[in-house]
């Protein structure tokens, strides 16, 4: 198998964190697109979620990421006894996400599911791929709330279509993937095909935000139904 390499430099990210919500147990927060969740091997790539809480809550680590594009609700343990309750929760399926996202085009359905395995492919790093032979399940639903048109500056619009979506795995790059599956990639997306349309290439960001996380406090076990709206 060849070897990775990572040549991925994360230009600078001026956003602040917010904190959302935090005890003694745990801290939830609203990340910002354009920030690593965690510190790559590349020191110019130290800036990250975890990199900037660890000075604020010493010994908190990461119970799940979001993808550097992506903003909205991460939860952070505060400790490894926490960090372990939280992710076996994630890995029990308990844990509920919604996603808001902007998608290129005109879906057609108003709402449907995606299963399509995700394999990783060291030849195409970063990317990943569709494989129904060596990818892991993969499931993710969507729904739309809105088709729209985005004019712009050329006197032209680009269609879009506002969807939730609701994964029900935790793959790494699911929602893009299977968004480009779905001949919709996700507007913004440099991996997936979502700069591709005429009118899309200046998209500031990728336009996906994680706007529910709904989980058991580890300790009181009160059910959390964590929002945090849309910025686009």
């Amino acid at each position: 198998m060849s070897k990775i390499i990572d040549t991925f430099i994360a230009p600078p990210c001026h956003d602040k964190i917010e904190t959302l919500y935090q005890d003694d147990h745990l801290v939830l927060i609203n990340k910002p697109a354009g920030l690593l969740s965690l510190s790559g091997k590349n020191p110019q790539n130290l800036d990250s979620v975890h990199h900037r809480l660890a000075k604020i809550f010493p010994g908190c680590t990461l119970v799940h990421r979001l993808d550097f594009g992506t903003s909205g609700l991460m939860v952070i343990a505060r400790n490894k006894a926490i960090n372990a309750v939280l992710c076996q929760q994630f890995s029990q399926r308990t844990v509920t996400k919604v996603y808001s996202a902007l998608l290129c085009g005109h879906l057609d359905n108003n709402e449907g599911v995606i299963d399509a395995a995700i394999a990783k492919d060291p030849a195409l790093f970063p990317l990943m791929s569709i494989c129904a032979i060596h990818g892991k399940p993969a499931r993710s639903n969507y729904q739309v709330i809105e088709r729209f048109y985005l004019a712009l500056e050329d006197g032209t619009s680009l269609p879009l279509t506002r969807v939730q979506l609701t994964p029900e795995t935790g793959r790494t790059h699911q929602l893009r993937i299977h968004c480009q599956l779905l001949g919709h990639p996700i507007l913004g997306c440099d991996l997936y095909g979502g700069r591709l349309l005429p009118g899309t290439e200046q998209t500031p960001r990728l336009m996906l935000h994680a706007s529910e996380l709904c989980f058991d406090h580890p300790i009181s076990k009160e059910r959390i139904n964590a929002y945090n709206a849309s910025p686009f």
